[in-house]
């Protein structure tokens, strides 16, 4: 069991999972436990229940419930919207277009099919992590199927200007999807104001469970199943939904919309003491990523000459969790992709540290934290 004065610190990488979330969840587990394509009441109570979560999140995000389908998470939702999208437009357009400090989930993709011949171009970013629109529209040809780029980065915070970047894409004829993993159900998300063609989202980024996530396809667009099998969500998703996970996943997002003016404002109060704090404790530190336009929880940080992953390592022993990178390659030897594009070393990169700040996080844990950061920095320099 995890200490209970242990304090949590990587919320980008995946949050606890709220108590009414959990109630919600247990319902459906317990006594909702119907399948939602059996024509029987328990089936039908149970398709009543995730039709009922379908159009709480598409109320939640600005769009239609037709345009609403549910997968397992966003790494499907990246696959199947990058993969699919791409391979179903004019056969003449083989062009994707996608950013240098995307998650892997969607740079593997567009790998992928870059071995199928497609041509891939990735763009570079600036020092803060944006993507300018002069260099996406100089790489967009009649040829681009598809441009895909981030919401919200999931390692420094960087907000994309994903509306300016959408026109440039529909101008060209191109489809435009976004990972907004990181994005939904912390910043205010409007998928019309967006003008996005797909946009992949998680459960387990706002207090949901995790296993469950959902992917918006803009209404008209073709898109065919990743995976074949039953009719399940309109025969473009098969296999029997996820309905316990579905719900909490709706219910999560609606207690995280509803709160968000209080939440953003706490959390960006308790991210900017953090910055102070550690800046002036360490004058040599530098912060990673946009100050203002970003993502209310995350501060990444690089120490110079300080080895980031001894430095996790005390942390966790003090009783404090962070991440050097994103959780998903946190055991992966090699340097964050998304500090290299930024500018900094390899071995910058690896003298990194992310923290990323939650709801359920104090002002009081955030001196604690940087109170032990500085002993343990004090610590390091002495040998």
């Amino acid at each position: 069991m995890i200490n209970e004065t242990r304090v949590y610190l990587d919320n980008a990488a995946t949050t606890k999972v709220r108590p009414e979330v959990f109630d919600t969840m247990r319902l459906v587990l317990c006594e909702e436990y119907g399948n939602p394509s059996s024509i029987h009441r328990e089936g039908q109570c149970a398709r009543k229940l995730l039709e009922e979560a379908r159009e709480s999140i598409a109320q939640n995000l600005a769009c239609t419930p037709e345009e609403v389908f549910f997968t397992s998470g966003g790494t499907e939702s990246d696959n199947w919207a990058i993969k699919c999208a791409a391979t179903v437009s004019d056969a003449n357009k083989r062009h994707i277009i996608t950013s240098a400090i995307e998650h892997p989930a969607v740079l593997k993709p567009c790998l992928a099919l870059e071995r199928e011949g497609y041509k891939v171009t990735v763009l570079p970013v600036d020092k803060e992590g944006l993507v300018s629109p002069d260099s996406l529209a100089k790489a967009l040809t009649p040829d681009t199927a598809l441009v895909s780029v981030m919401l919200g980065n999931n390692e420094i915070g960087t907000i994309e200007p994903i509306a300016e970047l959408c026109k440039l894409v529909h101008s060209q004829g191109a489809l435009f999807h976004t990972d907004a993993v990181q994005a939904v159900g912390t910043i205010p998300v409007d998928i019309t104001a967006l003008g996005v063609d797909l946009l992949s989202f998680s459960a387990h980024k706002f207090y949901g469970p995790k296993g469950v996530g959902g992917l918006y396809v803009r209404k008209g667009t073709l898109l065919p199943s990743f995976i074949d099998g039953g009719a399940q969500e309109s025969n473009h998703r098969a296999g029997t939904e996820n309905l316990p996970g579905i719900v909490g996943m709706a219910r999560a997002l609606e207690l995280a919309v509803s709160g968000l003016s209080e939440t953003d404002a706490s959390i960006r109060t308790l991210r900017e003491i953090l910055i102070r704090e550690v800046l002036d404790l360490t004058p040599q530190a530098r912060f990673n990523g946009h100050r203002t336009q970003c993502l209310p929880g995350i501060a990444n940080f690089t120490f110079p000459g300080e080895d980031g992953e001894r430095l996790l390592l005390m942390l966790n022993y003090e009783g404090f969790a962070c991440s050097g990178g994103a959780a998903c390659s946190s055991r992966n030897a090699e340097v964050s992709h998304v500090l290299t594009s930024i500018g900094l070393s390899k071995e910058e990169a690896k003298s990194s540290l992310r923290v990323s700040i939650g709801a359920f996080n104090s002002e009081e844990e955030i001196y604690r934290f940087v109170s032990a950061l500085e002993k343990l920095l004090t610590k390091l320099r002495r040998g």
